[in-house]
């Protein structure tokens, strides 16, 4: 069987940074770049499931919607056991939110045919937490998300799982496949790749997609297919603060008369 693990490139910041000419997002010069940390944990999971089953039973397929700028990620994922690498891009993909992307990677699926597919609970980025769950609804397939425990034999019907909710309580439920998972921290500790992993994994290929390769309508993509876009991103007002000297009851004294004054 074949499990297919989406992954992503996301963003982290410097301590001093500048917007785009556009304001609608972050210079890229100002970010430093590295594999979504939920996606380090449903690769894991994968590779785990793939190393109990045996040699040859399952294939763990990463794919990513991005620029050339993925392969980085796509190596990385490769050094710490996925068997084939995938990207898909082309500029018509350029501004797609989470849905649109959802739309690239349920066409993925239904490309490359996987028993199951695990999704990181959310971008680190971004945190929108719909992607893997929009991908289920595109294919019509079972999901649960928030999943911190999993159980399964390689090609049966049903996989048991547990999952997170409020609250500190966790379900436990069986799940029919076909089946989208996303992964929550936790379910597992990610694995450092190798020296000789990153060596082979530099020689190893990356299989190269358009949207039109997998079947894509490019109205369904970028910001004609996305539900949503960014008309601005700013830095608000900073507020002001005062240090309140003294002993503790002048500070009170002090705290008391600046409620007053703020209300007057």
């Amino acid at each position: 069987m074949k499990i297919l693990v989406p992954i992503k490139r996301v963003a982290s910041l410097d301590d001093e940074f500048e917007l785009r000419d556009d304001g609608r997002d972050v210079d890229p010069d100002f970010c430093e770049y590295d594999l979504n940390e939920f996606d380090e944990y449903s690769l894991e999971a994968a590779v785990e499931l793939k190393e109990r089953a045996g040699e040859g039973v399952v294939e763990v397929v990463a794919v990513t919607v991005d620029t050339q700028d993925g392969d980085e990620i796509l190596r990385k994922a490769l050094a710490k056991g996925a068997d084939r690498a995938i990207r898909i891009w082309d500029e018509s993909l350029a501004e797609s939110d989470q849905i649109a992307v959802a739309r690239v990677i349920a066409k993925a699926v239904e490309h490359e045919k996987p028993g199951l597919v695990f999704c990181g609970a959310q971008s680190a980025d971004h945190g929108h937490a719909q992607t893997g769950i929009a991908v289920a609804g595109l294919l019509g397939w079972a999901h649960a998300a928030v999943v911190s425990g999993l159980s399964y034999e390689p090609g049966a019907p049903v996989a048991t799982i547990d999952r997170e909710l409020e609250g500190g309580l966790v379900q436990k439920l069986s799940i029919e496949t076909p089946a989208v998972l996303t992964i929550q921290l936790g379910i597992n500790k990610p694995r450092y790749a190798s020296l000789r992993s990153i060596k082979q994994a530099n020689a190893k290929p990356i299989e190269v997609l358009s949207p039109a390769e997998i079947g894509l309508d490019p109205a369904q993509t970028g910001l004609a297919g996305s539900l949503s876009r960014v008309r601005r991103m700013y830095i608000p007002e900073r507020g002001r603060s005062v240090m309140i000297e003294g002993a503790p009851a002048e500070q009170a004294a002090r705290l008391l008369e600046i409620v007053k004054e703020v209300n007057g």
